[in-house]
């Protein structure tokens, strides 16, 4: 491998011809050989949008040149499109202010621009990194990464599935079956009613999300190293807001108090809590889901799922509830995500919170893991979800709660008395009821109506 000589204010490092990074990324690249878990690609590409934006704040402000700002714009949008992506190989577990990640893209823009004007004009701390710290930029990257991906993926993929639940519901608003409490049979449902609670749990999540997406909207840019804004214009971070606002799209606006900017996660911690909540309903959903469709004899089997591959290596024909599976692994995954971010969240001594990789890192797996398990549980399961009639009126004219119908006529002794004779004796509610002298077959017919008690 052919190498170049790099500096930075330790001295000379070797780096890889092949890459643009420089030295400081090249010595947290020898002095953190922790684990396979590198920076996401999706914080590394916000941090170009960042680094895009802050350029051209700084020439409007009239400190950093036209041509510098121009090469910088233009070495950001290579990061943005991925033409640059094999140059970000840094681990999570490095210092905890994602400091050598940020002095990884400002050597990444730095060294490209140089390479396209066939000079070395750009620095990356000089220029690249001019107005700001990794303490700001880090943080404002955090909330940038985390709006996109929600927006662009996880809102999304959460919207396909209420759209699959409404249809669901439309479709099979006329069957009833036995509702089910404490994993006891309960009184009647009609089986849209059941979807319906899926899909408002969903909608719930989804207006959570877009509500704590209003904190994730500030930005601690301006801040620089410890939120007085030192070696910054007055208004940078504004200004580098609204050209955040025009380039992407969202409502970003510069954070009030870059102290709490800087030091606090709140805003990741309570955006997380709300996928942790999608997550937690997901969870009953696939629960739901696998054990109605559980069987396909011996089980409940009140539904049928599509068959999407062979379940076992060993029983022949075998089938697995495969999606249900899948999306309640990545819910648990989520819901130790949120034990992760809290517990770092909490760690913000003084002026910064220096556990900002680990936080973000988990933060956007939970948002793409659930993003793509919700778009798999949907195509592969939930738009394949046929009721099996025939089971579920035989499990309702056999459950023993239709007897809370009688409850008004006879009064609740006298229906838990035939409900206990009947299950006693393995016999109908109607006869346990004929035999007990309480009513007629008549009165019972009168009485007990399944499709009315929804």
């Amino acid at each position: 491998m052919k190498y170049r000589i790099e500096k930075d204010s330790m001295g000379e490092i070797k780096v890889s011809e092949a890459v643009y990074w420089g030295a400081q990324t090249q010595r947290s690249f020898n002095n953190f050989k922790i684990g396979k878990e590198i920076m996401p690609i999706e914080l590394i590409r916000a941090l170009a949008h960042l680094k895009k934006a802050c350029a051209r704040a700084n020439f409007e402000f009239g400190k950093l040149s036209e041509k510098k700002c121009l090469l910088i714009e233009q070495c950001c949008d290579e990061i943005i499109s991925k033409k640059l992506d094999g140059n970000f190989p840094l681990k999570i577990f490095q210092t905890g202010s994602g400091t050598q990640s940020n002095m990884n893209i400002n050597e990444v823009i730095a060294n490209r621009g140089n390479e396209i004007a066939s000079e070395k004009i750009l620095h990356p701390n000089d220029d690249v990194n001019m107005s700001q710290s990794s303490n700001d930029t880090f943080p404002t990257a955090m909330h940038i990464a985390a709006i996109i991906e929600i927006n662009k993926n996880l809102l999304p993929s959460i919207e396909s599935l209420i759209n699959t639940f409404k249809d669901l519901e439309n479709k099979y608003d006329q069957i009833v079956k036995i509702g089910r409490t404490h994993l006891q049979d309960a009184t009647p449902i009609k089986f849209s009613q059941e979807i319906s609670a899926w899909r408002n749990m969903l909608e719930v999540n989804k207006e959570m999300i877009i509500e704590s997406n209003e904190g994730l909207l500030k930005l601690a840019i301006g801040g620089t190293a410890v939120g007085t804004g030192i070696n910054a214009p007055n208004q940078f971070g504004e200004k580098v807001c609204e050209i955040l606002r025009d380039n992407l799209g969202y409502k970003f606006l510069s954070e009030d108090n870059k102290f709490h900017g800087l030091t606090s996660k709140d805003y990741i911690v309570y955006s997380h809590g709300a996928i942790k909540a999608t997550a937690v309903n997901l969870m009953k959903i696939g629960n739901d889901i696998r054990w109605l469709a559980s069987g396909p004899r011996c089980g409940l089997g009140e539904i049928n799922i599509p068959s999407n591959e062979p379940g076992s290596s060993i029983m022949p024909g075998k089938v697995n509830p495969t999606q249900s599976e899948a999306l309640t692994m990545v819910c648990v995954q989520v819901m130790g995500n949120d034990a992760t971010i809290g517990f770092a969240a909490s760690q913000g001594n003084f002026q910064l919170n220096v556990f900002m990789p680990v936080i973000i890192y988990n933060y956007l797996q939970s948002v793409g893991l659930l993003a793509d398990a919700i778009n798999s549980f949907n195509e592969h399961c939930a738009v394949g979800i046929v009721p099996n009639e025939e089971k579920m009126d035989f499990n309702l004219h056999n459950s023993l709660m239709l007897v809370t119908a009688l409850n008004p006529k006879i009064g609740y002794d006298n229906s838990a008395k035939v409900a206990k004779y009947a299950f006693n004796h393995n016999c109908s509610l109607k006869e346990a009821a004929i035999h007990l002298n309480l009513l007629t077959e008549e009165e019972f017919d009168l009485i007990v109506k399944p499709n009315e008690m929804v």
